[in-house]
């Protein structure tokens, strides 16, 4: 069997995301994760968070090194990749148990912000009134950025696909609203990163 793939920033970041998640995802039952990467994050928090199902979800590419975490942690609360594209309507796999919760790291700046916009649209139409959202990654606050790592981070993201890039908080915001999303909280987390808590709102349409 290959090396499973590993990500040092989802090492270093999993212990101060838990210890919110552990309050915010009281709770919940069933999660899902949007962009799982490696997998790291999801076997940590489904072993920590017993009460939950975790279902992991990324691009098929993801799926290998996703299952190869998921089968050596063995854990019973934890669902093999799906295929969640932002384009269309989410695959809810398990109808009997309704996703209350979403989880997602290091993605808004990565995805072009149409498929951003989509994210929040999908969140509107597949999450039930009361579901907590939970995501973590840089934002810039009034235009500025909080720190020169996370400049000079723009800077290489948007060199990479000119369609990336950290995204100003008062616009995430704008499109949360739009998806009946009430700020809870926006901890500030290590290495310059953000944990923005929301809660679903009853629909005012």
């Amino acid at each position: 069997m290959t090396n499973k793939p590993f990500s040092q920033a989802s090492e270093n970041n999993k212990k101060p995301i838990l210890n919110l998640l552990t309050s915010l995802f009281a709770s919940n039952k069933h999660v899902l994760e949007i962009g799982s990467g490696t997998g790291q994050h999801a076997v940590f928090f489904a072993e920590h968070l017993t009460h939950l199902t975790w279902q992991t979800s990324d691009l098929p590419i993801n799926h290998s090194g996703i299952n190869q975490w998921l089968d050596e942690s063995a854990l019973v609360n934890i669902e093999k990749p799906i295929i969640v594209d932002l384009n269309e309507n989410w695959p809810i796999p398990n109808k009997a148990l309704p996703i209350d919760a979403l989880f997602t790291a290091n993605t808004l700046h990565i995805i072009s912000w149409p498929l951003v916009v989509k994210f929040f649209e999908g969140i509107a139409h597949n999450l039930s009134e009361g579901a907590h959202i939970c995501i973590y990654g840089p934002f810039k606050y009034k235009g500025e950025f909080t720190s020169e790592s996370n400049e000079s981070f723009d800077l290489w993201l948007k060199e990479r696909d000119k369609n990336s890039g950290i995204r100003n908080i008062e616009d995430i915001l704008i499109l949360a609203n739009s998806a009946n999303l009430n700020l809870i909280n926006d901890h500030v987390m290590p290495a310059n990163n953000q944990l923005l808590c929301f809660r679903k709102q009853t629909s005012n349409k």
